[in-house]
């Protein structure tokens, strides 16, 4: 054990015990700038390194490695140091055994939700989910991540992965802001979004993402790629496209790369812009094999002018329910409307799928529509897993977070996407019924008694005997009037703060028309999710807090509710 003389009184001590060849991630920065900050590492035969830290503008991020192994302790003056984040890993098994959190602060903690079953950070900020795909056997999440506090900053891409897609084992921070951003705090940009693909000339992954640094002349934001060997660690990063297209009369705007393979078997780029024409989506596209370089333009792939939306973010084109090189199989287009608003229900920043047909250089569009009518599934991605697509999307929505709230967020349930003739379906994965912990109830909520919840974490699963029949699903929460509700305009989410009874109503979360007769309902802490028909309609909303819903009860005339299910659920 570390000695009792070997630190100072006034120091912070995290003890750890390690494993030979531990590798220690650390973010550390001064308190002032008089002063370097340091974290010292000791053993029982006393102190044996040393991290430091110049800058007292930006967390510093530090690896160290510990060959021995054994008990080992951290330890910090807090009135020179601040450490914001520590954990460690052992790169021969971290993805069997994912990364160990030992230090966060209380500003970057995520929430404590014994029950929650969606995907949340091990600290710090969440937005988009980016390079989402199967490497190495298994599922990879990357996502738009601040280590360092709840609210959006310099953005780096967090990691994950999992077997089943719900469980998720976390993996150390894989992008970084570039250096340019270290040195000067007062710029905002950093990793932003983008995509992965397996390497097609040795093992690993490559991954492309756009740098954005705001103010930077001529581009803020350009695009970048690097690859990773070992599929948890990335290799230096490399700009392939330094400048937006030419003649185009696109804004700043030029982010979030999808890379795929068309149907002539070349590897495909999306881009999202904005043009004087409204919201676009770039089409590039490469010779090279590796998709490392050689990338060219090849065109505006979509236009937007519906919703009076900005920038169109996070586009993504996949086969659906075909081969890509079988010129019958349809695409679906996905992308982002920023800023857009539908003005008959005042929701913002809608997410729209397209069906159609890629040639590869055209899309031509056959239907599409909203993807969630709740809206809070945002910068949704996808790709094509053993021949079914699957896609996540960020559980939250700009309209009601951003830079200066403190929102710890999630991303939504694992979605498939499937064609049912000229019927988009979005139904969740199969395997979230293995989340089914406990039933509760199969016939009290049926009968218009109310049913209580153990936790936040519940599936509300019913049939109505009529397609569109009415019915009210009231969700008892102790902050907010929270409803789910069919009528004759469609199914609905009610919503609104019980202690601001004068506040002007909000946006309506309305699925006109929707005419549904199966309902299958997930609630967690902070967010419940709808899906009507298998995923014909899916409807997602943020709620605010943690706070669960605690009883649940079902209104409708007699005969309309065939049947009712009601399962407490848990990972």
């Amino acid at each position: 054990m570390t000695t009792a003389t070997a630190i100072p009184d006034h120091y912070r001590a995290i003890e750890v015990e390690l494993p030979v060849n531990a590798v220690l991630h650390l973010w550390l920065k001064a308190v002032t700038p008089d002063e370097p900050g340091a974290v010292s590492l000791y053993s029982s035969n006393g102190k044996f390194g040393e991290v430091q830290a110049s800058n007292a503008e930006e967390n510093s991020f530090r690896i160290y490695q510990v060959f021995g192994g054994g008990t080992v302790t951290l330890a910090y003056d807090m009135a020179v140091t601040s450490l914001s984040v520590a954990y460690w890993f052992t790169p021969s098994d971290v993805l069997e055994t994912g990364i160990a959190v030992i230090h966060t602060n209380p500003s970057n903690e995520p929430p404590d939700l014994p029950y929650g079953y969606h995907f949340r950070p091990p600290f710090g900020w969440m937005n988009d989910p980016n390079g989402f795909g199967r490497f190495g056997g298994r599922p990879h999440l990357f996502y738009q991540h601040y280590s360092h506090g709840r609210i959006w900053n310099n953005m780096h891409w967090g990691h994950a992965v999992s077997s089943d897609y719900l469980r998720w084992r976390h993996l150390p921070v894989f992008l970084f802001p570039s250096e340019e951003l270290s040195v000067r705090p007062d710029k905002r940009g950093g990793a932003f979004s983008g995509s992965a693909i397996a390497r097609t000339d040795s093992p690993g992954i490559r991954v492309f993402f756009t740098e954005k640094i705001a103010d930077r002349t001529p581009e803020q934001e350009i695009q970048l790629t690097a690859i990773s060997t070992d599929l948890f660690s990335a290799g230096a990063a490399e700009v392939f496209l330094p400048h937006r297209p030419d003649g185009e009369g696109l804004t700043f705007d030029f982010r979030d790369p999808y890379v795929f393979r068309g149907p002539d078997g070349l590897w495909k780029m999306l881009l999202g812009s904005q043009s004087t024409g409204g919201g676009v989506i770039l089409l590039y596209e490469t010779q090279d094999n590796t998709a490392a370089g050689g990338w060219t333009y090849v065109g505006k792939l979509y236009t937007e002018t519906r919703f009076e939306t900005s920038a169109l973010e996070c586009p993504c084109l996949l086969p659906i329910g075909g081969d890509h090189r079988d010129p019958a199989t349809r695409w679906a287009l996905i992308y982002g409307l920023m800023n857009g608003e539908d003005k008959e229900t005042g929701r913002r920043n809608l997410t729209m799928i397209d069906i159609g047909w890629f040639d590869g250089r055209s899309f031509a569009k056959s239907f599409g529509r909203e993807l969630d009518f709740g809206t809070d599934n945002y910068a949704f991605q996808a790709f094509v897993d053993g021949g079914t697509p699957v896609g996540i999307g960020w559980l939250g929505n700009w309209a009601d977070t951003g830079p200066s709230i403190d929102f710890p967020s999630a991303m939504t349930l694992p979605r498939h996407l499937v064609l049912d003739g000229d019927t988009l379906l979005t139904p969740p994965i199969g395997a979230a019924e293995s989340l089914r912990a406990r039933m509760l109830d199969r016939t009290r909520l049926s009968s218009g008694q109310s049913v209580v919840l153990p936790t936040g974490a519940a599936e509300i699963a019913f049939e109505l005997s009529e397609a569109g029949s009415a019915f009210r699903l009231e969700l008892d929460h102790p902050d907010i009037r929270l409803a789910i509700v069919q009528h004759d305009e469609g199914l609905e989410i009610l919503h609104g703060y019980l202690d601001r009874p004068d506040e002007p109503p909000g946006p309506r979360y309305l699925a006109r028309g929707a005419d549904a007769r199966r309902l299958r309902i997930f609630l967690d802490y902070g967010s419940l999710e709808i899906f009507a028909d298998d995923g014909r309609i899916t409807g997602t909303k943020r709620i605010a807090g943690f706070e669960p819903v605690r009883e649940i009860r079902l209104v409708a005339e007699p005969g309309v509710v065939s049947n009712a299910t009601v399962w407490s659920l848990r990972l």
